[in-house]
């Protein structure tokens, strides 16, 4: 019987998801300090941003686009953050992400090896989760003293869009590996 180096395992492992996620809310920021709104469905343009976004207004200054085109959160992360910050419940809708996703784990989804990718398909949309969402400063307002702490490791995650495509509350979320040829 010949071992399995612990390197191809990790890499199976990371590619391997217990269930299915679904888009719960998809949030719009139309300007800084406005009131985000919930809608049904939205647009996804690639390198771009959510159409009704304040992020799509922006033109890509760099090849591929932000990083930061659209954020996601993990709805299973609000009953935390609310937890955490002595609340019965936090709205999604003030912490001002774009996406709330169930049944998948977000930080999850960004690949641990180069040659490796991992993208979130939602329907047609195809992304690409480029880091952490860091909370701002607003946080300590919003949700009250330590807020800003609450949400540390919490507060989701930023994506690039690679495909655009319309995106409906209710879809799946699925997340696929790609693999890379090795560049010399």
């Amino acid at each position: 019987m010949q071992k399995e180096n612990s390197f191809s395992t990790i890499r199976h492992f990371t590619a391997q998801f217990p269930r299915l996620g679904v888009l719960e809310q998809i949030i719009l920021r139309p300007a800084i300090r406005v009131d985000a709104v919930n809608v049904a469905f939205t647009s996804a343009v690639a390198m771009l941003g959510l159409l009704g976004d304040r992020k799509s207004l922006n033109q890509p200054t760099k090849s591929g686009g932000s990083g930061r085109q659209v954020t996601l959160i993990q709805m299973e992360h609000l009953p935390v953050i609310a937890a955490l910050c002595g609340l019965t419940e936090v709205n999604p809708l003030v912490l001002r992400r774009n996406l709330v996703i169930s049944g998948i784990n977000l930080l999850a989804t960004k690949s641990l090896f180069k040659e490796q990718s991992l993208h979130l398909k939602i329907g047609a949309v195809v992304l690409e989760i480029t880091g952490p969402c860091e909370p701002c400063s607003r946080m300590e307002q919003i949700l009250g003293s330590g807020g800003y702490n609450a949400m540390r490791g919490h507060g989701g995650v930023n994506a690039r869009i690679l495909q655009g495509g319309i995106l409906n509350i209710g879809e799946t979320v699925i997340c696929e590996v790609h693999n890379q040829s090795a560049k010399s």
